[in-house]
């Protein structure tokens, strides 16, 4: 959430960040209805202070004097509550609003729609060259017994799998490989977090109102989150830390879950589009300078990068376009990695900071140097999704016999360098 000071003082720049994220917000109207509330709290302030003074009068004065100024005090309060009344309504509007503001994307994002529009910044690896016909990740994780989709759909309905054998053992086995290189290191805490969350968190971290449709939601109004970032950003809601323990870094898991709302008709077979999936997340809350939020932006992005190269995956990294940003999001990169079924990159990681727009929404401050209280900064990135990466761990590791190699980085925790059978 910005601060309405903040757009009040630069509305012209506010406007202009809504249309490049193609976002539709009435700024106008916030900032003459913030208007009305300030000059309503004003007036509300004063009667309230009048009533203090007359209630100290009143102590002091006479019987017949009393009467006086309890009959005068009697209209003031009248008119104060109808103020406080129309303060609520006022509020409520205004809160609906400020919510709806998104923040400000850098002048590095480029313009664009969607993400056909975001452009492409590095490559890396060589594309795989096969001798024969490749087959897409359905078929291949189907015909080596690594997934079953008919007997997943019959049991969780559509986009449900059931991932067994080698397939069940590559996702064990790509837990450890992540979780060695993330847990043992000093600079990050390891966290399992919720994955039913209350409301405040979702709302906090903007994933609400935008994206409410895409959330599955409990009966008692709690939702179930999509990343491991909204139990992470909640863990220091409402809290000020020190600027000493500043960068706080959590590599965060949890199961997740997506209704995938908004995209009927896409990636319907197989597992690279699902509702309920695991990951791994980084997530960081830092001192409030864009110089920082940059800097680790960076070094997220670049772990997750190093994962790849371990793995030996060809990928790309692209800087998202305005339209393609969320409500909170300052700027973001996607790591995409070769999926040769369809001779293109496909999204694996996306790596996104905030600056202190979640940090205003959660509470989320520390004290500095000179005793100032500031928001923080927040980061976030995908440390590893399971089981999309398996689409194409398997497309691009396929052999001529139909069966899959086993990525050098993970032959150890398999025990074994070929999965699946000879077809």
């Amino acid at each position: 959430m910005l601060d309405i000071k903040f757009i009040r003082e630069n509305k012209d720049i506010v406007i202009a960040g809504a249309a490049k994220k193609h976002i539709k917000v009435d700024i106008d109207g916030l900032v003459e209805l913030d208007t009305k509330r300030r000059e309503l709290q004003a007036s509300i302030d004063d009667k309230r202070a009048q009533q203090n003074a007359a209630s100290a009068a009143i102590a002091a004065a006479e019987n017949s004097e009393k009467r006086i100024i309890i009959g005068r005090m009697q209209n003031l309060k009248e008119t104060l509550k109808l103020e406080e009344e129309s303060m609520q309504e006022i509020l409520k509007e205004w809160r609906s609003l400020m919510v709806q503001v998104p923040n400000i994307p850098d002048i590095s994002v480029p313009e664009g729609e969607s993400e056909a529009d975001n452009k492409e910044v590095k490559k890396w690896g060589e594309l795989p060259k096969f001798n024969f016909e490749p087959r897409d990740h359905v078929e291949l994780l189907l015909a080596n017994g690594m997934a079953d989709y008919e007997r997943g759909s019959k049991v969780a309905g559509f986009r449900g799998y059931f991932l067994k054998n080698d397939g069940a053992r590559l996702v064990w086995a790509l837990e450890r490989f992540v979780e060695e290189r993330f847990a043992n290191r000093s600079d990050f805490t390891s966290l399992i977090v919720p994955s039913m969350v209350r409301r405040e968190p979702f709302m906090g971290t903007g994933y609400l109102p935008q994206s409410e449709e895409d959330l599955y939601k409990t009966q008692d109004g709690d939702y179930l989150a999509g990343t491991a970032e909204v139990g992470a950003m909640g863990y220091y809601m409402d809290e000020i830390l020190d600027k000493k323990d500043l960068p706080v870094k959590f590599f965060a898991f949890s199961p997740c879950f997506r209704r995938e709302a908004g995209s009927y008709g896409k990636d319907t077979k197989g597992i690279f589009r699902i509702h309920e999936f695991v990951k791994y997340e980084q997530v960081v809350l830092c001192e409030a300078n864009h110089e920082e939020s940059v800097k680790h932006h960076e070094e997220l992005t670049l772990n997750s990068e190093k994962l790849l190269q371990e793995l030996k995956l060809p990928y790309r990294v692209v800087i998202n376009c305005g339209g393609d940003l969320g409500l909170g999001q300052v700027k973001k990169y996607d790591i995409e990695v070769w999926l040769p079924s369809e001779k293109q990159y496909r999204e694996t990681h996306s790596s996104s900071y905030f600056h202190d727009f979640q940090s205003r929404r959660l509470n989320i401050r520390y004290r500095d140097e000179n005793g100032v209280v500031r928001y923080v900064h927040s980061l976030n990135n995908t440390a590893l999704a399971m089981p999309r990466i398996l689409t194409q761990i398997t497309e691009n590791y396929q052999r001529a016999d139909g069966r899959v190699n086993v990525p050098e980085a993970l032959q150890g925790y398999m025990g074994k360098d070929v999965m699946g059978k000879v077809q």
